[in-house]
């Protein structure tokens, strides 16, 4: 099913950007075969493989195979870390110190019992220590951190759980940071305002040599909705957000059932 033009586009892709969690990811944390022929068939025919994600650099290498942490290039924390091997590029755009203590305190001022965590440059840091499911879920240990010690880091990104009513956080802080709802509005996550995905892959762009409209993203959720405005072409998950479905261009099957190879299949038959 597509949403705005009528038809793919005749140009040919030269790079293909993937959300992983609820995109490329199925349920089970995993890459299926045909989805990862898919890709390295595609990577075969020129085509530059992105990644785009709200995880750490840790949990990228633990959910995807040797072959495509080899061919791809990564945007991790929703555009605040770059990592490119292939054209040497390496940023990261962190919350600056004093922006990340007057973050902490402003949120447990309005609720002192929030579930609230940092990640610093592929490091998890948090104020209490969590449950074993939460630890199985998310496959890592947070280092327990007094408040004091939290507020001097420069966050890569913050992340909350818990009751809070966002529009005033908006407002308080909105022109200095890039505040996402994900996970059906479970998961807050804050990065900085120079932070997003679609600016990460601007950079990319740039340092490959290529156009955004030669670029084909897949995503499901809110962080890939600047994606979506900024690539050549977007195909929304069936099992993703409407808001994303009503943007694309294109709707594909679900994460569970290969919807990122049934497009890229296409493609690959196409060139």
């Amino acid at each position: 099913m597509s949403r705005g033009r009528v038809q793919e586009p005749v140009m040919r892709y030269a790079a293909v950007v993937l959300d992983l969690d609820g995109t490329l990811l199925n349920s089970h944390k995993q890459v299926s075969d045909r989805n990862l022929s898919a890709l390295l068939q595609c990577h075969g025919l020129g085509m530059r493989m992105i990644f785009a994600t709200g995880r750490p650099p840790r949990a990228v290498r633990r959910f995807l195979p040797e072959e495509l942490l080899e061919i791809g290039s990564f945007i991790y924390y929703n555009g605040a870390m770059i990592s490119c091997k292939h054209t040497g590029i390496s940023r990261h755009e962190p919350i600056k110190a004093h922006l990340t203590a007057a973050i902490l305190d402003y949120c447990l001022r309005c609720n002192p019992g929030l579930d609230i965590s940092l990640e610093v440059e592929d490091q998890w840091f948090s104020l209490k220590e969590y449950d074993e499911a939460t630890l199985m879920r998310v496959k890592g240990h947070p280092i327990v951190t007094p408040l004091e010690e939290l507020r001097k880091h420069a966050a890569t990104k913050i992340l909350f759980s818990g009751d809070m009513d966002i529009p005033p956080l908006q407002t308080r802080f909105g022109s200095e940071i890039n505040i996402l709802v994900t996970d059906q509005g479970q998961l807050v996550q804050i990065s900085s305002s120079r932070a997003s995905k679609e600016a990460a892959l601007l950079v990319l762009c740039h340092e490959m040599g290529i156009t955004p409209d030669q670029v084909i993203v897949f995503g499901d959720d809110m962080n890939d909705l600047g994606l979506f405005h900024t690539c050549g072409w977007s195909v929304a998950m069936s099992n993703g957000v409407e808001e994303l479905k009503q943007l694309s261009d294109e709707i594909t099957d679900t994460h569970d059932h290969d919807g990122v190879a049934v497009v890229l299949e296409r493609i690959a038959l196409s060139k």
